[in-house]
């Protein structure tokens, strides 16, 4: 496993030593925490291309929060499981995809996949721009990070951020971007001092504090005595009850995620004053970010300067291994990871 902070590579080299394709299969309903024993890796032939399709082989894949939640029952059991994928195309009979094309697709954890035109993304080629950073700050998680603050949070100079989660794929994202943006204070929480030690030292946030160490709504009073504006909100919970309570006048909480509770399904309720909604004039709004992706070619404008400069840099962890891929699920569901974590195939 490696963390990258830095422009990496280009594209791996095609996986041409398989005869034969994997696929990650759910075969069972979490209760608590995923283990091993609820997938399996199913082997078949690598499929032909029918007229129409393209044969793509997966170089990376990306292993997400919201899995574990669609585990609970929007998977289909003993079917393989959905999720980003980057791959090049190495056989087509379809004319608009061309062999060694780089494409984005969404059929999830397996080592090859045919794919029709209308099912994948083109991946631009941007110089100094590794391929990896497609499914982190160019992906889907850059993409929230980007859409909460421009259009649900619409952030403005000077104001000041909470971040929960801050230390992984989104909140790494978010805190960099907000800078960019032009925040003011930008602080958040994460689950071990290493992690805080990281958003100070690396990623350029103001503060940070572990959120293990004591109640949240006080450590948050601690590195932010003078409130917040807006609070980007990954986990729910006490978390949130804490920004809501911090968040001054006209505030604003962009909701991303519960991680806090997709392996603690009977977490208790949020407790919060809901009078400061009305009495601060808050708002609450979450969002999905499959509703925004008008706003991808917006967000390569913005970021892509950014990394090719030296000002945005990429925070990832890297898991080497299609067959790695569970075990780099597991690890990120307990924090294992610093911002995104990708497996490289």
């Amino acid at each position: 496993m490696t963390n990258s902070t830095t422009a990496g590579a280009s594209a791996p080299a095609p996986l041409t030593a398989r005869t034969t394709a994997l696929t990650v299969h759910q075969t069972a309903r979490p209760d608590g925490f995923p283990t091993r024993e609820h997938f399996a890796f199913v082997e078949s032939e690598i499929p032909a291309p029918t007229p129409g399709t393209a044969l793509v082989e997966t170089l990376y894949l990306s292993v997400d929060p919201y899995h574990r939640e669609m585990m609970d029952g929007d998977f289909e059991l003993n079917a393989p499981l959905e999720g980003r994928t980057l791959g090049r195309v190495i056989a087509s009979r379809e004319p608009s995809l061309r062999e060694g094309e780089i494409v984005l697709h969404r059929q999830g954890w397996r080592t090859h996949a045919l794919v029709a035109a209308d099912e994948v993304r083109r991946i631009p080629a941007f110089d100094g721009v590794p391929l990896n950073a497609h499914l982190s700050v160019f992906g889907g998680t850059g993409l929230t990070a980007y859409v909460g603050l421009t259009r649900i949070a619409q952030l403005r100079e000077g104001q000041d951020l909470f971040v929960s989660a801050a230390a992984g794929g989104v909140g790494t994202a978010t805190g960099r971007f907000a800078k960019l943006l032009g925040a003011g204070r930008v602080v958040g929480s994460a689950g071990t001092l290493e992690k805080v030690e990281y958003l100070t030292d690396e990623v350029g946030y103001d503060a940070a504090f572990d959120y293990r160490a004591g109640p949240v709504g006080e450590q948050l009073a601690r590195v932010a005595p003078d409130g917040i504006d807006l609070m980007v909100d990954n986990v729910g919970g006490e978390h949130l009850a804490a920004g809501i309570t911090a968040l001054r006048e006209f505030g604003r909480v962009v909701r991303i995620g519960t991680v806090g509770q997709y392996n603690t399904p009977d977490s208790p309720p949020v407790l919060f004053n809901h009078a400061d909604v009305v009495e601060k004039s808050l708002r609450i709004e979450g969002f999905l970010v499959r509703n925004h992706y008008d706003v991808q070619q917006e967000l390569y404008e913005f970021a892509v300067p950014h990394l090719q400069a030296g000002r945005l840099r990429l925070d990832e962890t890297v898991v080497d291994g299609f067959e790695s891929i569970v075990d780099a699920f597991s690890s990120m569901l307990r924090g294992g990871n610093v911002g995104k974590m990708i497996v490289r195939a």
